[in-house]
């Protein structure tokens, strides 16, 4: 899903957005994010319930999706930020996933993705709600040259996820998010006691201050979710058909975690990068109405994929 606008002189190559294809719940436009706003920007203002995308990562070896850095960088995410922010609903969210970027030639790491959050929070005139951050145990041992080569660093496997919004309060539940307790809770909670008391640390806890079970664990801001599944259904639909896939795409299960932290089912779900549309299909599973554009021809042709799992439910793609 890590998807870049292309760069200014590049825009010529799509100069206008089109319906690439449809849903029960949703639609996947090609175009840039830019000419797509243009076009529906008014329609949908105050009306997205989440805007959750990945841009493209500031590096500096360009890719096919196209990627920017420095100051081109900033001023672009600064620029378009204030636009995303004016889709969202009084109590909307918007989450961004920013990596890590390092300086070139050197084993150093760059400020471009913190300076990148502050241009997007401070363009678009929002709250940061909390911050998260994503493992990826299986990413390969990078940046190569340092970890691999000369082995003076360890491997960087994590991104941050920022959650924004214009409200101090936007709407959101961890009780949507909630996970299995751990096999030491469930023993407390089938026992039935436990050593209550003060602890070393001050805190006084009380003799049924555990004992309610409340159907999950709420869950830490840190995630392990890898992201190397060769054979699952987006895959297998892109070697079937002859078709690339996308070279970084969103983990489905950061998707589907956010989508039911912070938005209920028929809320609308914005994705700007959509890429090979993870978020789509995330929000299709969930019962929400989602909408998602992408510049880049092939990786929108190989997002079909992501909704095979949904023809027998009727929402075939067309």
């Amino acid at each position: 899903m890590t998807i870049a606008t292309p760069l200014a002189d590049e825009r010529d190559e799509f100069p206008t957005v089109a319906e690439a294809y449809k849903t029960k719940l949703g639609k996947m436009y090609q175009g840039t994010v830019e000419d797509f706003l243009d076009l529906q920007g008014k329609k949908l203002k105050g009306k997205v319930q989440l805007v959750f995308f990945s841009p493209p990562f500031p590096l500096k070896r360009k890719k096919k999706y196209g990627n920017k850095d420095g100051d081109e960088y900033l001023a672009w995410l600064q620029k378009l930020a204030p636009r995303l922010a004016d889709l969202l609903t009084e109590d909307g969210s918007l989450v961004v996933e920013i990596g890590n970027a390092w300086d070139p030639g050197k084993p150093t790491m760059s400020l471009l993705p913190l300076q990148s959050l502050m241009a997007i929070a401070e363009g678009g005139d929002l709250n940061i709600c909390q911050q998260f951050v994503c493992n990826n145990p299986a990413r390969l041992p990078t940046p190569a040259q340092w970890v691999n080569i000369e082995r003076i660093r360890v491997k960087d496997s994590y991104t941050h996820l920022w959650w924004m919004s214009k409200s101090e309060r936007p709407k959101a539940s961890n009780r949507n998010v909630l996970q299995d307790y751990s096999p030491s809770m469930q023993a407390l909670l089938k026992r039935g006691h436990y050593n209550h008391g003060t602890r070393d640390s001050g805190y006084d806890i009380g003799e049924t201050s555990f004992l309610t079970n409340n159907g999950g664990a709420i869950p830490s801001n840190v995630f392990n979710f890898s992201n190397t599944v060769a054979n699952d259904a987006y895959r297998r639909y892109c070697r079937e058909h002859g078709l690339k896939p996308h070279p970084a795409p969103m983990q489905a299960k950061l998707a589907d975690w956010f989508i039911r932290f912070l938005t209920d089912k028929d809320d609308l779900v914005f994705d700007p990068f959509g890429g090979s549309n993870t978020t789509g299909a995330m929000a299709e599973q969930l019962g929400r109405r989602w909408l998602a554009v992408e510049p880049l021809a092939d990786y929108i042709a190989g997002s079909k994929g992501r909704f095979e799992q949904f023809r027998a439910a009727g929402s075939e793609v067309s």
